[in-house]
């Protein structure tokens, strides 16, 4: 795994004054926990969530800055399950649920007690800049321009594809060139599950391994190209959109909340017919969609100065709620009944169990 980039770091005022206390370690501020600040790590997705949320609390409080860092889903959630106390993140940002693995990692190293909040949902888009061709694609389509074997016969053999035109004679006539997130990301992992597998399902003799060897068809299923096609592009979706504007003739992928914030620059492509919009994502028919969540320490609310605010802001109405500010970045948010549940589970600080793989 490479080492972390931090290739995105916002310091946003978080409310200091007038924080809510829970216990004799709340009362005691920063000298309980050696920190005076909230941090959270994770998911480029969540980022500008996150940072926003702060910004918001920091305007009705004011005091000392908070600290959101992306490094990527799987960047924050190693970060987040290292270990205890005010060298360890509070919150661990995500685009993915958290991994068995991962839960395990945790406890391994004292990190017990972990909330789960859905904030809402997301999609990934294929896109590329407005001046480029217009794609229209099918998931059958993405893995066999992105995967890096293919069968053959009764073996399988190297992609050597180098136009979308060589994957299907509809696309355009484009070298095969995909700006996309790393294996730490969250984004690259729902890609993987979300696009990939499932592209890969509707090869007959990949369906079949998939009956016969789960982890083998995975494994096909999820390593793409290193040829040159598909480009790792570091954890900042907001350099795939940028560097979209300078080769006109490649794809990027990246989250839906940067499509939104960038339609004067980029375009997105149809996936099986559906273009990603606000009501495609939310109501489940853009096939390439996904939760989005925060996991928190429930043993630092109560010792980390602003934490409780911070995480009560998350859940608020006026911030994930139908019509909050957060949809205005780009969220997709719950629906009513499950948007008042995640509210419940704040209120109640309910933890999750093991998660089952």
């Amino acid at each position: 795994m490479k080492p972390f980039a931090y290739l995105a770091v916002a310091a946003v005022a978080l409310a200091a004054c007038g924080q809510k206390t829970e216990g004799d370690a709340a009362k005691a501020g920063p000298s309980a926990s050696g920190r005076d600040q909230v941090w959270a790590a994770g998911s480029s997705t969540v980022f500008p969530f996150a940072t926003r949320v702060a910004e918001n609390v920091a305007k009705s409080g004011g005091g000392k800055a908070a600290k959101v860092e992306s490094l990527g889903t799987g960047g924050g959630f190693k970060l987040f399950c290292s270990g205890t106390g005010a060298a360890y993140p509070d919150i661990a940002n995500a685009s993915r649920q958290i991994k068995k693995s991962e839960f395990e990692q945790c406890a391994a190293n004292g990190v017990t007690d972990i909330v789960e909040i859905k904030i809402g949902f997301d999609g990934i888009v294929v896109a590329n800049a407005k001046g480029g061709p217009t794609y229209n694609l099918k998931l059958d389509q993405l893995y066999r321009g992105l995967a890096a074997e293919l069968p053959a016969g009764a073996a399988y053999a190297k992609n050597t594809a180098k136009t979308w035109k060589d994957v299907d004679a509809a696309l355009p006539a484009q070298a095969i060139l995909v700006y996309g997130p790393p294996p730490t990301s969250g984004t690259r992992d729902a890609f993987s599950e979300l696009a990939m597998e499932q592209g890969a399902r509707k090869i007959p003799a990949l369906e079949a391994l998939r009956g016969s060897d789960e982890d083998g068809f995975k494994a096909k299923a999820h390593t793409v190209r290193s040829d040159g096609a598909w480009v790792d592009s570091g954890e900042n979706d907001n350099a795939i959109v940028q560097t979209l504007t300078k080769t006109p003739n490649a794809i990027g992928v990246f989250g839906y909340s940067f499509l939104e914030n960038n339609m004067d620059t980029v375009k997105a492509a149809t996936i099986d017919g559906v273009a990603p919009t606000f009501e495609t994502i939310s109501n489940g028919s853009y096939p390439v969609s996904r939760s989005l969540f925060i996991y928190v320490k429930k043993a630092n609310i109560g010792v980390i100065p602003g934490l409780r605010e911070y995480v009560d802001a998350f859940v608020s109405d006026a911030a994930t709620g139908k019509g909050g500010y957060l949809q205005q970045r780009g969220l997709i948010p719950l629906g009513a009944e499950e948007h008042a549940a995640q509210k419940a589970s704040v209120t109640e600080l309910k933890t999750i169990a093991a998660p089952a793989k």
